[in-house]
């Protein structure tokens, strides 16, 4: 029986010896940890956009605005993706062509669907100005989500 108590107590010594380097050297990075978390906190949000009613359009817009607002443009990374029959929002004519400007210009991205378009037979023309594009807008969310970006669907 001591021979067996010697051997729990060698492994025990054995673990604490070895363990000890490890857990060192993990309170070392854990210590860093924080520190790079803080300079590389930036929220990343993506919006979808793919209802016609213009009244969506402009919650989607209120939804961008209040995000950056509230964590300020280098706080916060923040993508509309337009699509299906949102795609109207992004047009020449649109009742909120104004605001989406105005969202550019502070930083949020907006980007329209080409595979919506080439369904609806628009061209690059019939858009806002200075819009971004993606072939597919669903696969854009769905990428987006995979790079941490939080979905929002208003």
């Amino acid at each position: 029986m001591k021979l067996h108590s010697f051997r729990s107590l060698s492994v025990l010594t054995l673990a604490l010896m070895l363990g000890a380097p490890l857990a060192a050297s993990a309170a070392h990075h854990a210590a860093k940890a924080p520190v790079a978390a803080t300079a590389a906190s930036v929220e990343k949000v993506v919006i979808q956009v793919s209802d016609g009613d213009a009244k969506k359009w402009a919650l989607a817009l209120n939804n961008a605005k209040n995000v950056q607002a509230d964590l300020g443009k280098d706080g916060s990374e923040i993508e509309i993706v337009v699509y299906g029959p949102g795609i109207g929002m992004l047009k020449t004519d649109s009742v909120e062509g104004v605001r989406v400007a105005e969202a550019m210009s502070a930083g949020i991205k907006v980007v329209a669907c080409i595979n919506t378009m080439t369904t609806q037979k628009l061209t690059k023309e019939d858009m806002l100005p200075n819009i971004g594009y993606v072939k597919a807008g669903v696969v854009e969310l769905i990428k987006k989500q995979h790079e941490g970006y939080a979905y929002i669907r208003p």
